[in-house]
Protein backbone atom coordinates (compact mmCIF):
# COMPACT_ATOMS: atom_id res chain seq x y z
CA UNK A 1 0.00 0.00 0.00
CA UNK A 2 3.04 2.12 0.47
CA UNK A 3 3.24 3.36 -3.31
CA UNK A 4 -1.10 3.87 -3.32
CA UNK A 5 -0.15 6.47 0.14
CA UNK A 6 2.35 8.41 -1.93
CA UNK A 7 0.22 8.38 -5.31
CA UNK A 8 -2.83 9.92 -3.02
CA UNK A 9 -0.14 12.18 -0.86
CA UNK A 10 1.25 13.68 -4.16
CA UNK A 11 -2.38 13.80 -5.90
CA UNK A 12 -3.44 15.78 -3.29
CA UNK A 13 -0.40 18.16 -1.77
CA UNK A 14 1.77 18.77 -4.99
CA UNK A 15 1.91 20.15 -7.97
CA UNK A 16 1.90 17.28 -10.95
CA UNK A 17 5.29 17.18 -12.23
CA UNK A 18 6.06 14.98 -15.28
CA UNK A 19 7.47 11.93 -14.61
CA UNK A 20 10.81 10.10 -15.27
CA UNK A 21 11.04 8.90 -18.48
CA UNK A 22 14.06 6.52 -19.15
CA UNK A 23 16.42 6.97 -22.18
CA UNK A 24 14.58 3.82 -23.63
CA UNK A 25 10.94 5.37 -23.01
CA UNK A 26 11.81 8.18 -24.91
CA UNK A 27 13.11 6.25 -28.06
CA UNK A 28 10.23 4.43 -27.79
CA UNK A 29 8.16 7.56 -28.33
CA UNK A 30 10.33 8.60 -30.84
CA UNK A 31 9.51 5.13 -32.69
CA UNK A 32 5.70 5.85 -32.25
CA UNK A 33 5.74 9.27 -33.81
CA UNK A 34 7.56 7.71 -36.47
CA UNK A 35 5.38 5.00 -36.68
CA UNK A 36 2.51 7.70 -37.08
CA UNK A 37 4.21 9.90 -39.46
CA UNK A 38 3.01 10.18 -43.12
CA UNK A 39 0.79 7.80 -44.42
CA UNK A 40 1.31 6.21 -47.56
CA UNK A 41 -0.13 6.99 -50.45
CA UNK A 42 0.38 4.41 -52.63
CA UNK A 43 -3.46 3.94 -53.24
CA UNK A 44 -3.83 7.59 -54.31
CA UNK A 45 -3.67 9.15 -58.05
CA UNK A 46 -1.03 10.97 -58.25
CA UNK A 47 -3.05 13.36 -60.45
CA UNK A 48 -6.89 13.15 -62.08
CA UNK A 49 -5.31 12.07 -65.45
CA UNK A 50 -3.70 8.90 -64.21
CA UNK A 51 -5.18 5.81 -65.27
CA UNK A 52 -5.95 3.32 -62.21
CA UNK A 53 -6.02 -0.15 -63.12
CA UNK A 54 -7.13 -3.01 -60.89
CA UNK A 55 -6.53 -7.13 -60.76
CA UNK A 56 -8.20 -9.57 -59.01
CA UNK A 57 -5.54 -11.93 -56.83
CA UNK A 58 -5.59 -14.50 -59.47
CA UNK A 59 -2.30 -14.97 -61.85
CA UNK A 60 -4.50 -14.38 -64.83
CA UNK A 61 -5.93 -11.13 -64.20
CA UNK A 62 -2.65 -9.79 -62.61
CA UNK A 63 -1.53 -10.69 -66.11
CA UNK A 64 -4.47 -8.78 -67.95
CA UNK A 65 -4.21 -5.86 -65.39
CA UNK A 66 -0.59 -5.23 -66.39
CA UNK A 67 -1.08 -5.70 -70.12
CA UNK A 68 -3.39 -2.89 -69.92
CA UNK A 69 -1.37 -0.82 -67.83
CA UNK A 70 1.66 -1.36 -70.00
CA UNK A 71 -0.65 -0.66 -73.75
CA UNK A 72 -2.28 2.74 -72.16
CA UNK A 73 1.17 4.21 -71.35
CA UNK A 74 2.85 3.02 -74.14
CA UNK A 75 0.49 3.82 -76.44
CA UNK A 76 -0.83 7.43 -75.03
CA UNK A 77 0.61 9.99 -72.73
CA UNK A 78 -1.80 9.23 -70.47
CA UNK A 79 0.51 7.70 -67.25
CA UNK A 80 -1.39 4.66 -65.86
CA UNK A 81 -0.76 2.35 -62.32
CA UNK A 82 -1.51 -1.19 -61.86
CA UNK A 83 -3.25 -1.67 -58.35
CA UNK A 84 -2.33 -5.76 -57.93
CA UNK A 85 -4.44 -8.49 -56.96
CA UNK A 86 -7.10 -7.11 -54.60
CA UNK A 87 -10.31 -8.57 -53.44
CA UNK A 88 -13.02 -10.56 -54.82
CA UNK A 89 -15.42 -8.78 -58.10
CA UNK A 90 -17.04 -7.10 -55.47
CA UNK A 91 -13.99 -4.97 -54.08
CA UNK A 92 -12.91 -4.25 -58.29
CA UNK A 93 -16.78 -3.58 -58.64
CA UNK A 94 -17.37 -1.04 -55.91
CA UNK A 95 -14.08 0.63 -56.44
CA UNK A 96 -15.05 1.56 -60.10
CA UNK A 97 -18.23 2.61 -59.30
CA UNK A 98 -16.70 5.22 -56.53
CA UNK A 99 -13.72 5.97 -58.89
CA UNK A 100 -10.86 4.46 -57.24
CA UNK A 101 -10.06 2.16 -60.25
CA UNK A 102 -11.03 3.46 -63.86
CA UNK A 103 -10.77 -0.02 -65.44
CA UNK A 104 -10.12 -4.28 -64.39
CA UNK A 105 -10.74 -7.15 -66.44
CA UNK A 106 -13.57 -9.11 -65.57
CA UNK A 107 -15.57 -12.04 -67.47
CA UNK A 108 -18.94 -12.18 -68.81
CA UNK A 109 -20.67 -14.48 -67.00
CA UNK A 110 -19.65 -12.57 -63.41
CA UNK A 111 -21.14 -9.71 -64.68
CA UNK A 112 -24.15 -11.42 -65.47
CA UNK A 113 -24.40 -13.69 -62.87
CA UNK A 114 -22.78 -12.20 -59.74
CA UNK A 115 -22.42 -8.79 -60.04
CA UNK A 116 -25.34 -7.81 -62.55
CA UNK A 117 -27.92 -10.91 -62.10
CA UNK A 118 -30.68 -10.66 -63.94
CA UNK A 119 -29.21 -9.52 -66.92
CA UNK A 120 -29.69 -11.11 -69.82
CA UNK A 121 -26.24 -13.40 -71.60
CA UNK A 122 -26.08 -11.40 -74.55
CA UNK A 123 -23.51 -8.62 -75.30
CA UNK A 124 -26.17 -5.95 -76.20
CA UNK A 125 -27.61 -6.47 -72.98
CA UNK A 126 -24.55 -6.30 -71.30
CA UNK A 127 -23.34 -2.97 -72.70
CA UNK A 128 -26.89 -1.59 -71.90
CA UNK A 129 -26.75 -2.54 -68.07
CA UNK A 130 -23.13 -1.44 -67.36
CA UNK A 131 -24.11 2.63 -68.88
CA UNK A 132 -26.86 2.73 -66.39
CA UNK A 133 -23.69 2.70 -63.96
CA UNK A 134 -21.69 4.64 -66.71
CA UNK A 135 -19.37 1.90 -67.15
CA UNK A 136 -18.57 0.64 -70.81
CA UNK A 137 -17.11 -2.68 -72.05
CA UNK A 138 -14.17 -3.84 -74.39
CA UNK A 139 -15.08 -6.37 -77.10
CA UNK A 140 -14.13 -10.10 -75.61
CA UNK A 141 -10.44 -9.90 -75.84
CA UNK A 142 -10.67 -13.71 -76.92
CA UNK A 143 -11.01 -16.19 -74.96
CA UNK A 144 -13.67 -17.98 -72.56
CA UNK A 145 -12.57 -18.71 -69.18
CA UNK A 146 -15.38 -20.52 -68.00
CA UNK A 147 -16.00 -22.48 -64.53
CA UNK A 148 -15.38 -25.90 -64.41
CA UNK A 149 -14.42 -28.97 -61.86
CA UNK A 150 -11.43 -30.26 -62.19
CA UNK A 151 -9.94 -33.35 -60.26
CA UNK A 152 -6.38 -35.94 -61.21
CA UNK A 153 -6.46 -37.69 -64.17
CA UNK A 154 -5.34 -40.96 -62.47
CA UNK A 155 -8.27 -40.54 -59.81
CA UNK A 156 -10.57 -39.78 -62.85
CA UNK A 157 -9.34 -43.10 -65.15
CA UNK A 158 -9.39 -45.23 -61.72
CA UNK A 159 -13.31 -44.04 -60.83
CA UNK A 160 -14.51 -43.74 -64.03
CA UNK A 161 -15.55 -40.14 -64.08
CA UNK A 162 -15.55 -38.20 -67.18
CA UNK A 163 -18.87 -35.86 -65.86
CA UNK A 164 -19.56 -33.48 -63.17
CA UNK A 165 -23.28 -35.64 -63.50
CA UNK A 166 -20.53 -38.55 -62.61
CA UNK A 167 -19.68 -37.48 -59.20
CA UNK A 168 -23.33 -38.26 -57.82
CA UNK A 169 -21.98 -42.02 -57.55
CA UNK A 170 -18.84 -40.82 -55.26
CA UNK A 171 -20.57 -39.08 -52.04
CA UNK A 172 -17.23 -39.87 -50.30
CA UNK A 173 -14.85 -37.85 -52.37
CA UNK A 174 -13.39 -34.64 -50.59
CA UNK A 175 -15.06 -31.12 -52.45
CA UNK A 176 -12.96 -27.91 -51.84
CA UNK A 177 -13.99 -24.95 -53.44
CA UNK A 178 -12.60 -21.27 -53.66
CA UNK A 179 -14.55 -18.63 -51.04
CA UNK A 180 -15.89 -16.46 -54.01
CA UNK A 181 -17.46 -20.03 -55.81
CA UNK A 182 -18.53 -21.05 -52.23
CA UNK A 183 -21.36 -18.35 -52.48
CA UNK A 184 -21.60 -17.07 -55.81
CA UNK A 185 -25.18 -17.49 -57.68
CA UNK A 186 -23.36 -19.26 -60.24
CA UNK A 187 -21.10 -21.33 -58.01
CA UNK A 188 -21.32 -24.66 -55.52
CA UNK A 189 -24.81 -23.99 -54.16
CA UNK A 190 -26.40 -24.00 -57.75
CA UNK A 191 -23.90 -26.87 -58.60
CA UNK A 192 -25.12 -29.35 -56.26
CA UNK A 193 -28.81 -28.14 -56.76
CA UNK A 194 -28.57 -28.89 -60.62
CA UNK A 195 -26.66 -31.78 -60.56
CA UNK A 196 -28.21 -33.42 -57.38
CA UNK A 197 -24.98 -33.79 -55.88
CA UNK A 198 -24.48 -35.59 -52.33
CA UNK A 199 -21.38 -33.86 -50.99
CA UNK A 200 -20.63 -31.15 -48.81
CA UNK A 201 -17.43 -28.52 -49.74
CA UNK A 202 -15.29 -25.91 -47.90
CA UNK A 203 -13.94 -22.91 -48.99
CA UNK A 204 -10.26 -22.54 -50.00
CA UNK A 205 -7.93 -20.51 -51.69
CA UNK A 206 -7.56 -21.11 -55.57
CA UNK A 207 -3.79 -21.44 -55.03
CA UNK A 208 -3.79 -23.83 -52.25
CA UNK A 209 -7.03 -25.80 -53.13
CA UNK A 210 -4.06 -26.57 -56.51
CA UNK A 211 -1.81 -27.63 -53.60
CA UNK A 212 -4.69 -30.17 -51.70
CA UNK A 213 -5.59 -31.85 -55.32
CA UNK A 214 -1.69 -32.39 -55.82
CA UNK A 215 -1.34 -33.71 -52.12
CA UNK A 216 -4.25 -35.94 -52.22
CA UNK A 217 -6.39 -33.52 -49.56
CA UNK A 218 -8.72 -32.74 -51.46
CA UNK A 219 -10.53 -34.92 -54.62
CA UNK A 220 -12.57 -32.08 -56.34
CA UNK A 221 -12.32 -28.77 -57.31
CA UNK A 222 -13.42 -25.21 -59.21
CA UNK A 223 -10.78 -24.34 -61.61
CA UNK A 224 -10.64 -22.22 -64.69
CA UNK A 225 -10.11 -23.34 -67.74
CA UNK A 226 -6.78 -21.36 -68.66
CA UNK A 227 -5.54 -22.33 -65.24
CA UNK A 228 -1.96 -23.08 -65.89
CA UNK A 229 -1.94 -26.16 -63.69
CA UNK A 230 -4.54 -28.39 -65.68
CA UNK A 231 -1.87 -29.39 -68.03
CA UNK A 232 1.09 -28.71 -65.44
CA UNK A 233 -0.21 -30.69 -63.22
CA UNK A 234 -2.30 -33.52 -65.27
CA UNK A 235 -5.42 -32.73 -64.24
CA UNK A 236 -8.92 -33.82 -65.43
CA UNK A 237 -11.91 -31.39 -66.39
CA UNK A 238 -15.06 -32.42 -65.54
CA UNK A 239 -17.56 -32.67 -68.76
CA UNK A 240 -20.33 -29.92 -67.92
CA UNK A 241 -23.22 -31.83 -69.42
CA UNK A 242 -25.71 -29.81 -68.53
CA UNK A 243 -24.08 -26.65 -69.34
CA UNK A 244 -25.30 -25.19 -66.00
CA UNK A 245 -21.71 -22.56 -66.56
CA UNK A 246 -22.03 -19.87 -68.70
CA UNK A 247 -19.76 -17.93 -70.93
CA UNK A 248 -16.63 -16.32 -68.91
CA UNK A 249 -15.51 -14.11 -72.16
CA UNK A 250 -12.58 -11.95 -70.81
CA UNK A 251 -13.40 -8.26 -71.05
CA UNK A 252 -11.87 -5.01 -69.78
CA UNK A 253 -14.72 -2.71 -68.03
CA UNK A 254 -14.32 0.82 -67.99
CA UNK A 255 -15.69 3.90 -66.29
CA UNK A 256 -17.45 6.41 -69.35
CA UNK A 257 -14.90 9.27 -68.20
CA UNK A 258 -11.94 7.26 -69.23
CA UNK A 259 -9.89 9.00 -71.60
CA UNK A 260 -10.89 8.13 -74.83
CA UNK A 261 -6.73 7.32 -75.81
CA UNK A 262 -7.17 5.24 -73.06
CA UNK A 263 -9.76 3.39 -73.91
CA UNK A 264 -8.58 2.88 -77.77
CA UNK A 265 -5.74 1.34 -76.16
CA UNK A 266 -8.00 -0.94 -74.56
CA UNK A 267 -9.66 -1.96 -77.38
CA UNK A 268 -6.79 -2.70 -79.64
CA UNK A 269 -6.35 -6.56 -77.30
CA UNK A 270 -10.06 -7.18 -78.78
CA UNK A 271 -10.19 -10.78 -80.12
CA UNK A 272 -5.83 -11.05 -79.88
CA UNK A 273 -6.00 -13.70 -77.01
CA UNK A 274 -7.43 -17.04 -77.69
CA UNK A 275 -7.56 -19.93 -74.84
CA UNK A 276 -4.25 -21.54 -75.27
CA UNK A 277 -2.05 -18.68 -75.72
CA UNK A 278 -3.91 -16.95 -72.32
CA UNK A 279 -2.95 -20.81 -70.41
CA UNK A 280 0.01 -20.15 -72.27
CA UNK A 281 1.07 -17.03 -70.34
CA UNK A 282 -0.22 -18.65 -66.93
CA UNK A 283 2.03 -21.13 -67.30
CA UNK A 284 5.29 -18.75 -67.91
CA UNK A 285 4.14 -16.63 -64.80
CA UNK A 286 2.54 -19.71 -62.63
CA UNK A 287 4.55 -22.56 -63.42
CA UNK A 288 7.98 -21.19 -64.38
CA UNK A 289 7.76 -18.05 -62.18
CA UNK A 290 8.28 -15.22 -64.42
CA UNK A 291 6.87 -11.69 -63.31
CA UNK A 292 3.70 -11.14 -64.66
CA UNK A 293 4.67 -7.68 -65.99
CA UNK A 294 7.58 -9.14 -68.20
CA UNK A 295 5.01 -12.16 -69.33
CA UNK A 296 2.54 -8.90 -70.17
CA UNK A 297 4.93 -7.30 -71.83
CA UNK A 298 6.69 -9.71 -73.96
CA UNK A 299 3.34 -10.43 -75.32
CA UNK A 300 2.21 -6.94 -75.85
CA UNK A 301 6.12 -6.80 -77.92
CA UNK A 302 5.09 -9.84 -80.14
CA UNK A 303 1.81 -8.79 -81.21
CA UNK A 304 2.28 -5.34 -81.52
CA UNK A 305 5.14 -4.80 -83.39
CA UNK A 306 5.29 -0.50 -83.22
CA UNK A 307 5.20 -1.72 -79.45
CA UNK A 308 8.66 -1.55 -77.15
CA UNK A 309 6.79 -2.06 -73.82
CA UNK A 310 10.07 -2.50 -71.14
CA UNK A 311 8.62 -3.81 -67.66
CA UNK A 312 9.27 -2.39 -64.51
CA UNK A 313 12.72 -3.37 -62.97
CA UNK A 314 12.62 -5.57 -60.43
CA UNK A 315 12.94 -4.16 -56.72
CA UNK A 316 15.72 -6.03 -54.42
CA UNK A 317 14.82 -7.67 -51.59
CA UNK A 318 16.08 -4.63 -49.28
CA UNK A 319 14.09 -2.63 -51.35
CA UNK A 320 10.36 -4.50 -51.31
CA UNK A 321 10.65 -4.63 -47.58
CA UNK A 322 11.87 -1.05 -46.92
CA UNK A 323 8.61 -0.63 -48.71
CA UNK A 324 6.30 -2.87 -47.12
CA UNK A 325 7.99 -2.30 -43.71
CA UNK A 326 6.67 1.60 -44.22
CA UNK A 327 3.41 0.66 -45.78
CA UNK A 328 2.83 -1.31 -42.52
CA UNK A 329 3.92 0.59 -39.82
CA UNK A 330 1.98 3.42 -41.41
CA UNK A 331 -1.65 1.41 -41.29
CA UNK A 332 -0.63 0.04 -38.01
CA UNK A 333 0.78 3.25 -36.34
CA UNK A 334 -1.80 5.40 -37.67
CA UNK A 335 -5.04 3.17 -36.38
CA UNK A 336 -3.80 2.39 -32.94
CA UNK A 337 -3.08 6.00 -32.58
CA UNK A 338 -6.35 7.13 -33.35
CA UNK A 339 -7.93 3.92 -31.29
CA UNK A 340 -5.88 5.19 -28.27
CA UNK A 341 -7.37 8.40 -28.28
CA UNK A 342 -10.89 7.25 -28.35
CA UNK A 343 -10.43 3.93 -26.64
CA UNK A 344 -9.50 5.38 -23.47
CA UNK A 345 -11.92 8.02 -23.51
CA UNK A 346 -14.93 5.31 -24.40
CA UNK A 347 -13.16 3.05 -21.15
CA UNK A 348 -13.47 5.92 -18.97
CA UNK A 349 -17.27 6.71 -19.95
CA UNK A 350 -17.84 3.15 -19.95
CA UNK A 351 -16.88 2.86 -16.30
CA UNK A 352 -17.88 6.12 -15.20
CA UNK A 353 -21.43 6.33 -16.26
CA UNK A 354 -23.28 3.66 -15.58
CA UNK A 355 -26.32 3.66 -18.13
CA UNK A 356 -23.71 4.55 -21.09
CA UNK A 357 -21.56 1.57 -20.08
CA UNK A 358 -23.17 -1.75 -21.33
CA UNK A 359 -23.98 0.40 -24.35
CA UNK A 360 -20.43 1.09 -25.41
CA UNK A 361 -19.47 -2.17 -23.88
CA UNK A 362 -21.59 -4.21 -26.59
CA UNK A 363 -20.69 -1.56 -29.04
CA UNK A 364 -17.24 -2.07 -29.51
CA UNK A 365 -17.64 -5.60 -29.01
CA UNK A 366 -19.62 -6.37 -32.03
CA UNK A 367 -17.60 -4.37 -34.33
CA UNK A 368 -14.79 -6.52 -33.22
CA UNK A 369 -17.07 -9.99 -33.99
CA UNK A 370 -17.53 -8.98 -37.89
CA UNK A 371 -14.78 -10.66 -39.84
CA UNK A 372 -12.21 -9.01 -41.01
CA UNK A 373 -13.04 -9.12 -44.65
CA UNK A 374 -16.31 -9.04 -44.19
CA UNK A 375 -15.29 -5.08 -42.67
CA UNK A 376 -13.01 -4.67 -45.42
CA UNK A 377 -15.73 -5.42 -48.10
CA UNK A 378 -18.32 -3.11 -46.24
CA UNK A 379 -15.41 0.06 -46.47
CA UNK A 380 -15.04 -0.09 -49.89
CA UNK A 381 -18.29 0.97 -50.76
CA UNK A 382 -18.46 4.01 -48.53
CA UNK A 383 -14.66 4.91 -48.59
CA UNK A 384 -13.15 3.19 -51.96
CA UNK A 385 -9.74 1.13 -52.07
CA UNK A 386 -6.15 2.27 -50.47
CA UNK A 387 -4.89 3.26 -46.96
CA UNK A 388 -8.16 5.21 -45.61
CA UNK A 389 -10.35 2.38 -45.41
CA UNK A 390 -7.52 0.07 -44.02
CA UNK A 391 -7.04 2.26 -41.40
CA UNK A 392 -10.43 2.75 -40.08
CA UNK A 393 -10.83 -1.08 -40.40
CA UNK A 394 -7.88 -1.31 -38.01
CA UNK A 395 -8.69 1.42 -35.55
CA UNK A 396 -12.30 -0.52 -35.32
CA UNK A 397 -10.81 -4.14 -34.52
CA UNK A 398 -8.16 -2.14 -31.84
CA UNK A 399 -11.26 -0.27 -29.98
CA UNK A 400 -12.19 -3.84 -27.69
CA UNK A 401 -9.11 -4.32 -26.03
CA UNK A 402 -8.22 -0.69 -25.20
CA UNK A 403 -12.25 0.19 -24.14
CA UNK A 404 -12.00 -2.82 -22.14
CA UNK A 405 -9.08 -2.75 -20.10
CA UNK A 406 -9.80 1.01 -19.18
CA UNK A 407 -12.79 -0.10 -18.43
CA UNK A 408 -12.05 -3.44 -16.20
CA UNK A 409 -8.91 -0.66 -15.16
CA UNK A 410 -11.02 1.99 -13.46
CA UNK A 411 -13.81 -0.61 -12.20
CA UNK A 412 -10.92 -2.34 -10.19
CA UNK A 413 -9.52 -0.04 -8.08
CA UNK A 414 -10.62 -0.49 -5.10
CA UNK A 415 -13.72 1.02 -3.44
CA UNK A 416 -11.03 2.09 -0.13
CA UNK A 417 -8.78 4.18 -2.52
CA UNK A 418 -11.82 5.34 -4.13
CA UNK A 419 -12.64 6.43 -0.82
CA UNK A 420 -9.38 7.99 0.78
CA UNK A 421 -9.08 10.63 -2.40
CA UNK A 422 -12.54 11.90 -1.82
CA UNK A 423 -11.39 12.79 1.61
CA UNK A 424 -8.50 14.57 0.50
CA UNK A 425 -10.97 16.48 -1.65
CA UNK A 426 -9.99 16.17 -5.13
CA UNK A 427 -12.49 16.88 -8.08
CA UNK A 428 -13.80 14.63 -9.99
CA UNK A 429 -11.09 15.38 -12.69
CA UNK A 430 -8.19 15.71 -10.64
CA UNK A 431 -9.21 11.87 -9.06
CA UNK A 432 -9.33 10.48 -12.43
CA UNK A 433 -6.02 12.41 -13.72
CA UNK A 434 -3.91 12.04 -10.59
CA UNK A 435 -5.12 8.86 -9.02
CA UNK A 436 -7.73 6.28 -11.05
CA UNK A 437 -5.58 6.45 -14.65
CA UNK A 438 -2.26 5.97 -12.64
CA UNK A 439 -3.88 2.94 -10.71
CA UNK A 440 -5.21 1.50 -14.02
CA UNK A 441 -2.09 2.52 -16.08
CA UNK A 442 -1.02 -1.13 -16.06
CA UNK A 443 -4.31 -2.38 -17.55
CA UNK A 444 -5.05 0.20 -20.06
CA UNK A 445 -1.26 -0.58 -21.29
CA UNK A 446 -2.01 -4.43 -21.08
CA UNK A 447 -5.17 -3.55 -23.88
CA UNK A 448 -2.90 -1.39 -25.95
CA UNK A 449 -0.40 -3.79 -26.44
CA UNK A 450 -3.25 -6.73 -27.26
CA UNK A 451 -4.45 -4.38 -29.65
CA UNK A 452 -1.34 -3.65 -30.97
CA UNK A 453 -0.78 -7.23 -31.71
CA UNK A 454 -3.84 -7.75 -33.69
CA UNK A 455 -3.34 -4.57 -34.97
CA UNK A 456 0.07 -5.75 -36.81
CA UNK A 457 -1.42 -9.23 -37.75
CA UNK A 458 -5.10 -8.12 -39.58
CA UNK A 459 -2.91 -5.22 -41.42
CA UNK A 460 -1.93 -7.99 -43.75
CA UNK A 461 -5.36 -7.86 -45.35
CA UNK A 462 -4.88 -4.05 -46.24
CA UNK A 463 -3.28 -5.83 -49.28
CA UNK A 464 -6.77 -6.90 -50.40
CA UNK A 465 -8.03 -3.27 -50.76
CA UNK A 466 -4.63 -1.60 -52.28
CA UNK A 467 -3.33 -0.49 -48.82
CA UNK A 468 -0.28 -2.87 -49.35
CA UNK A 469 1.73 -4.22 -46.63
CA UNK A 470 3.25 -6.78 -45.74
CA UNK A 471 0.35 -8.91 -46.95
CA UNK A 472 1.18 -7.74 -50.48
CA UNK A 473 4.31 -10.79 -50.98
CA UNK A 474 2.13 -13.21 -48.66
CA UNK A 475 -0.90 -12.65 -51.39
CA UNK A 476 1.97 -13.28 -53.99
CA UNK A 477 3.78 -15.79 -52.36
CA UNK A 478 0.26 -18.30 -51.89
CA UNK A 479 -0.60 -17.46 -55.58
CA UNK A 480 2.68 -18.56 -56.94
CA UNK A 481 3.35 -21.15 -54.53
CA UNK A 482 6.58 -19.44 -53.53
CA UNK A 483 7.57 -19.75 -49.98
CA UNK A 484 10.40 -16.81 -49.65
CA UNK A 485 7.37 -14.46 -50.74
CA UNK A 486 5.00 -15.68 -47.82
CA UNK A 487 8.42 -15.79 -45.38
CA UNK A 488 9.13 -12.07 -46.99
CA UNK A 489 6.03 -11.24 -45.33
CA UNK A 490 5.50 -13.29 -42.12
CA UNK A 491 8.76 -12.41 -40.99
CA UNK A 492 8.87 -8.94 -40.84
CA UNK A 493 5.83 -8.47 -39.36
CA UNK A 494 6.95 -10.95 -36.39
CA UNK A 495 10.02 -8.98 -35.75
CA UNK A 496 7.61 -5.56 -35.65
CA UNK A 497 4.98 -7.31 -33.13
CA UNK A 498 8.24 -8.00 -31.21
CA UNK A 499 9.57 -3.99 -32.02
CA UNK A 500 5.91 -2.90 -30.88
CA UNK A 501 5.73 -4.66 -28.02
CA UNK A 502 9.11 -3.84 -26.73
CA UNK A 503 8.94 0.22 -27.01
CA UNK A 504 5.36 0.14 -25.68
CA UNK A 505 6.52 -1.45 -22.74
CA UNK A 506 9.38 0.78 -22.20
CA UNK A 507 6.69 4.24 -23.12
CA UNK A 508 4.29 2.11 -20.33
CA UNK A 509 7.55 1.98 -17.61
CA UNK A 510 8.08 5.59 -18.25
CA UNK A 511 5.09 7.27 -17.83
CA UNK A 512 4.41 4.92 -14.79
CA UNK A 513 4.84 6.88 -11.69
CA UNK A 514 8.27 6.10 -9.93
CA UNK A 515 6.49 4.75 -6.60
CA UNK A 516 4.21 2.03 -8.85
CA UNK A 517 7.22 1.75 -11.35
CA UNK A 518 9.16 0.51 -9.07
CA UNK A 519 6.94 -2.30 -7.11
CA UNK A 520 6.54 -3.78 -10.58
Amino acid sequence: MQPVRWLLQRARFSLPRPPEVSRWSLIGGLALLLAIGPAPTSAQPADSTRVVVGSKKFTENVILGWMATHLIEATTSLPARHEAELGGSRFLWEALLRGGLDVYPAYTGTLTQEILPGTAPTRAALRDTLAHYNLRMTAPLGFNNTYALGMRAAQARRLGIESIADLRAHPDLTFAFTNEFMKRSDGWPALKRAYELPQSAQGVDHALAYRGLRSGAIDVTDVYTTDAELAAHDLRVLADTRNFFPAYQAVYVYRADLPAAAAQALQRLAGRIDAATMQRLNRRAKIDGQRETVVAARFLNRTFSSLRVTPPPAASWVDRVWQRTREHVGLVGVSLAVAVVLGIPLGIVAARVRWVGPGVLLLVGVTYTIPSLALLALMVPLIGLGYAPAVLALTLYSLLPIVWNTFTGLRGIEPSLQESAAVLGLSPTAKLLRVDLPLAARSIGAGIKIAAVINIGTATLGALIGAGGYGQPILTGIRRADVGLILEGTVPAAVLTVAVLAVLEGVQRGLLPRSLRTSE
